[in-house]
């Protein structure tokens, strides 16, 4: 009897040692598992709160390159004005067996300009200054200067001129000249606020406002002339003649372009990233050299896409139209389209990449050799030709300067 109730006392005692152990054991999990929620909320937390602060640093990044805080229209215009200025020259008159008139005599070209640096260069478009060497300024208190033409470009339409001396008014030397802040074209986005400020039909200091409607479009002219202007800033600013050259701004009271044409309420601006590259080279040597492939091509459409036999219609390219012959591409084994007898023309062509970038566009190609490549670098061009994709390799030769256009304004599209 005695050993059942031993043994019956061994046996709850072994149940309740169990159940103590099981307590033990569930109470020291349930703290661990506790814990391990409480850590992980807690770098749940933490890696929210490291997401929310680069947001933050992304942003305030984002601002800093497009300058900080926006300032009012009317701080920005009071920031620039002594910084703007008006250029007029001399109109030759036409050739004529007839004496000129009075009006032919006077006749003068406006446009406008702003101080770029510290030394006194003033930028404007190369069409205001024509093929003159001597243009009139005048600042915005009313007094007029002489300028000597530094520097021009035709296919960039850009220009420098540089105060020398006042001698059309006998007053003291001009004084120090502010310069305009430049800023970084490639950071505007489609719908900033922009403003234009320049001299249209003469009207000293205006200003008007608008929005960057589209970037990186293409300011050409006709294919014999050679001009293009890649990644020009399209804005809905009011631009009208005698604003070309003055400075589009953004809301930090930064260049981010020169304004160089309107047309039924578009307005083109050379971007700012072309201006701080160029410019320097036509303070230095008063010329800029651009890459050049010579060649004519166009963006390949559904009909053109028709004059290549087998080509699917969506297939994406550059049709390359004529070669000048011993150019880059004519020495790099490109072929140009073939008219036949009856005035159409069949194959051609056409450029899908160029060094490994997809060319989708005319814009694509041009922009590509303005912003990466000069004259002597070697440049390789994907082609597709009778069903099969070749890579040319080709040494890019300088842009043949077009005297012949010297005094006219770029208007329409061109090829590289």
């Amino acid at each position: 009897m005695k050993r059942s109730n031993q043994f019956n006392l061994t046996k709850e005692s072994i149940v309740l040692f169990t159940f103590g152990l099981m307590f033990i054991l569930y109470s020291v999990l349930s703290d661990d598992y506790y814990a391990t929620l409480h850590v992980q909320a807690q770098l749940s937390q933490q890696q929210q709160q490291e997401q929310q602060n680069s947001t933050v640093l992304d942003a305030m990044s984002a601002k800093e390159e497009k300058g900080g805080d926006s300032l009012s229209l009317n701080s920005i215009f009071k920031q620039v004005e002594n910084s703007v200025v008006q250029i007029t020259r001399k109109v030759p008159p036409p050739s004529s067996i007839l004496p000129p008139s009075p009006e032919s005599e006077n006749a003068t070209a406006l446009g406008s300009g702003f101080v770029y640096d510290s030394k006194g260069h003033i930028i404007t478009n190369n069409h205001v200054v024509g093929n003159a060497k001597i243009v009139d300024v005048t600042l915005v208190d009313g007094n007029r200067y002489t300028a000597n033409v530094t520097g021009t470009d035709i296919f960039s339409d850009i220009a420098v001129i540089e105060i020398v001396e006042n001698n059309l008014t006998q007053q003291s030397p001009p004084p120090p000249l502010k310069p305009l802040m430049i800023g970084n074209s490639s950071a505007l986005e489609v719908g900033e606020q922009v403003i234009a400020i320049g001299n249209p039909f003469g009207l000293v200091g205006t200003m008007t406002t608008g929005i960057v409607s589209q970037t990186g479009q293409i300011i050409v002219d006709d294919p014999e002339s050679g001009l293009s202007i890649p990644n020009a800033i399209q804005t809905d600013a009011l631009i009208n003649p005698g604003n070309s050259g003055g400075p589009l701004l953004n809301m930090n009271g930064q260049v981010i372009g020169m304004n160089t044409a309107g047309v039924s309420g578009i307005g083109l601006a050379i971007p700012s990233n072309t201006i701080t590259r160029i410019v320097p080279a036509l303070i230095e040597k008063g010329n800029y050299t651009h890459p050049w492939l010579g060649l004519t091509a166009a963006t390949l459409t559904s009909d053109l896409a028709e004059s290549v036999e087998g080509l699917e219609r969506n297939f994406k390219g550059v049709l390359v139209d004529s070669i000048v012959k011993n150019g880059s591409a004519d020495k790099g084994g490109v072929n140009g389209s073939i008219t036949d007898q009856y005035g159409k023309k069949n194959g051609g062509d056409i450029i899908t990449a160029v060094d490994g970038h997809n060319v989708i566009k005319i814009e694509d190609l041009v922009s590509y050799l303005e912003e990466h490549k000069k004259v002597g670098d070697k440049i390789t061009l994907t082609i597709y030709r009778n069903g099969q994709f070749l890579d040319l390799e080709m040494t890019l030769q300088e842009r043949p300067s077009p005297l012949l256009y010297l005094t006219k304004v770029p208007s329409s599209p061109v090829p590289p």
